[in-house]
């Protein structure tokens, strides 16, 4: 009996600790962990997100540049995924059976618990066929996106795309992003993204057990609204573009026309182009390859990224600064007998132009009297004291945006080059070299290097008079006419009003005079001056660049303009007319016909592509850089983890050592 009596505590003891036991349990499930309130709720709840339209881009006349159309990604939760006929499925949203299995296990590895994107950018066809029979396919649905399309085809390199997001833009929007989303990659979309993309909104949808929506949770209470991305109202003329890359067909360079009265880009040509809706749908990926192998580069953003000489074109800078200074004057001659002599050198000019003046040395791209002029500014301070003047004409050069980025509204803008005195001290040693050793620089060549947008942006300087607004695309954001303090203001560049007209006069005669000098004379627009320079780049692969550079008309400048054609001789030949077709389709709004009887159908129908192998060449030397630069980050990254490694082992054994500090604490709470 009393044995029984003893037992009885037992039981009831074990008893009350099964019930304490369970109601502790209880008490964790319900109030601690919050883990089985979310998946009771996972059962009945499913949240959204709302993907708002990007922006529309628009030209200056309100013209659509690239709009949204709707598409729809298929999503997949693996733990909700439960047998079905695949093959049904694969019919339905065009893929095979081994491309299913493929994507679900993609989904699996990156979480087995989580949604994530099954496959990308179905079109509406093929949505509204799934949608029907959404329900026979458990664990799957459909998240409506929209994606851009472009109407004209055009400016894929101005307007740029968006592509799914990196780990790294995950990382570096704190949040912001998660996998899946759309980002601008290029051109306008990435660098106004915060501007186009809009706000995420978020709807949350009463679920059955099959997971067909109900309806709204709680009335809608907790959901939010998408809102749209703001609309952009670029500076180009969707006309002048269309016009620039008809003309650049078949050739490799770019055009850049400018509106000198305020900075605003017209014209944004990068040859060859590509259409930027192949950037867009589910062969995005196929489209990039054969576009990125392309020999001839279409992704390469000539108008900001491709270095030139500029060649002659660089003479009427030359020509102000050496007026500024006051070593010349309008009234200054040259003797030009076809070469000059700067030392030891003999500089070859492109005729034999005897008395030159300023005006006819610009108009006749006389080598000889720019050659003379650069001397006169490089020994100012005397022949064996040409460093702190060279330091000078550099600085005075700078000033007109040459050798600094201009801060266009456009991301991986290039520099271009302005030698710097180390430059040569480390080639010829300190105080050994002299304004013979880089007379090339007179005349645009040498070391100097200028993009396209620099060499417009000098017509815009000399359209002023001494000033620039910076360059840019955009000029709205949404329904205000709003940009960047920074594009409003005059950039001066150190040189007198007074000091261009003749300049001007020069450039004047390069497209109208009569005397002999005009190299670009079958460009003359009817009823319009154009002031303007031809040049030849030299190109050490090849054939000569043609280059022109102008503006127009004269009296109240309405556009300023660089052309570039690589590959075909001298500027007058082939940049010059193209250029003229541009200006005059602005002004006049139609191309008229031309004393030089010159057509934009025969330019356009040109074909000045270079020979392949040599692109293809230089497109291997690029891969190989590219795979060498991999190589070497990866062995810097390695070498990095490894110093880490090896330091924190020798930290750690540091503290580990008897009588340290850190093996005291270590030894604390264990039982040592």
């Amino acid at each position: 009996m009393n044995k029984f009596f003893e037992r009885r505590y037992v039981i009831t003891g074990i008893f009350l600790v099964i019930m304490i036991t369970l109601l502790g349990r209880l008490y964790y499930i319900q109030i601690v962990d919050d883990r089985y309130t979310l998946y009771a709720n996972s059962n009945v709840r499913r949240t959204q997100i709302q993907y708002p339209s990007r922006g529309p881009i628009l030209d200056r006349n309100g013209k659509i540049l690239v709009q949204n159309v709707p598409i729809y990604d298929i999503t997949v939760n693996p733990k909700e995924v439960k047998p079905f006929d695949t093959l049904k499925f694969c019919k339905l949203v065009g893929i095979d059976k081994e491309g299913f299995d493929k994507r679900l296990l993609k989904a699996i590895k990156y979480s087995p618990n989580k949604e994530s994107i099954f496959e990308k950018q179905l079109p509406f066809e093929l949505y509204a066929s799934f949608q029907e029979k959404l329900n026979e396919f458990p664990g799957f649905y459909v998240q409506p996106r929209t994606v851009r399309t472009y109407p004209d085809s055009t400016a894929a390199q101005f307007l740029g795309f968006i592509g799914e997001v990196q780990d790294r833009d995950i990382k570096r929007s704190n949040g912001y992003y998660r996998q899946g989303d759309y980002i601008g990659v290029t051109g306008v979309e990435k660098s106004y993204e915060g501007v186009l993309r809009g706000q995420r909104g978020v709807k949350i949808q009463m679920v059955d057990s099959r997971g067909i929506p109900k309806g709204s949770f709680a009335n809608g209470a907790f959901d939010t609204l998408a809102r749209a991305g703001d609309r952009l109202t670029s500076s180009l003329d969707i006309n002048l573009q269309k016009l620039g890359e008809k003309l650049m067909e078949n050739k490799l360079g770019s055009i850049v026309a400018i509106e000198p009265s305020t900075g605003e880009i017209l014209c944004y040509v990068s040859s060859p182009t590509y259409d930027p809706n192949l950037m867009v749908g589910r062969e995005r990926g196929n489209n990039a390859s054969k576009l990125y192998n392309d020999p001839y580069k279409p992704f390469f953003i000539r108008p900001i990224q491709a270095y030139y000489p500029p060649g002659s074109s660089f003479k009427p800078l030359s020509a102000l600064v050496a007026l500024q200074e006051g070593l010349i004057t309008p009234q200054t001659t040259y003797n030009c007998p076809g070469y000059y002599m700067a030392g030891n050198v003999r500089v070859k000019c492109t005729h034999v132009h005897g008395v030159v003046n300023l005006s006819n040395a610009i108009a006749g791209s006389c080598n000889g009297f720019f050659d003379m002029v650069f001397e006169k500014l490089m020994n100012v301070r005397g022949p064996r004291n040409t460093t702190p003047s060279f330091v000078d004409w550099r600085n005075k050069v700078n000033k007109f945006g040459l050798g600094a980025k201009l801060g266009v509204d456009i991301p991986n803008e290039g520099r271009g080059n302005v030698p710097t005195a180390l430059h040569y001290d480390n080639i010829y040693h300190p105080g050994r070299w002299r304004s013979s050793t880089i007379i090339s620089l007179a005349i645009g060549q040498g070391e100097l290097e200028a993009t396209p947008m620099q060499l417009a942006n000098i017509e815009c300087t000399i359209a002023n008079h001494g000033f620039f607004y910076k360059p840019h695309l955009i000029k709205g954001i949404g329904d205000k006419d709003v940009i960047k303090s920074e594009y409003t203001q005059k950039n001066y560049v150190g040189i007198d009003p007074q000091y261009f007209e003749p300049v001007i006069n020069g450039m004047q005669n390069v497209v109208e005079g009569n005397n002999g000098y005009a190299t670009a004379r079958r460009s003359r627009i009817p009823g319009i001056i154009m002031c303007g320079k031809t040049g030849t780049a030299q190109n050490p692969h090849g054939k000569n660049h043609s280059l022109f550079v102008a503006y127009a008309p004269r009296e109240n400048p309405k556009i300023a303009i660089a052309v570039v054609v690589e590959n075909s001789g001298d500027g007058g030949n082939y940049a010059a007319p193209i250029a003229s077709f541009i200006v005059e389709k602005y002004l006049k709004g139609v191309i008229t016909q031309r004393e030089s009887g010159i057509t934009v159908n025969e330019f356009a129908n040109m074909n000045l592509l270079p020979d392949l192998a040599l692109y293809q060449h230089d497109l291997q030397r690029e891969r190989r850089r590219d795979s060498i630069r991999a190589v070497k980050a990866d062995s810097i990254k390695k070498f990095k983890a490894d110093s880490m490694k090896k330091a924190a082992q020798l930290k750690s054994a540091k503290n580990n050592k008897p009588g340290s500090w850190g093996n005291l604490f270590a030894g604390r709470g264990t039982g040592k």
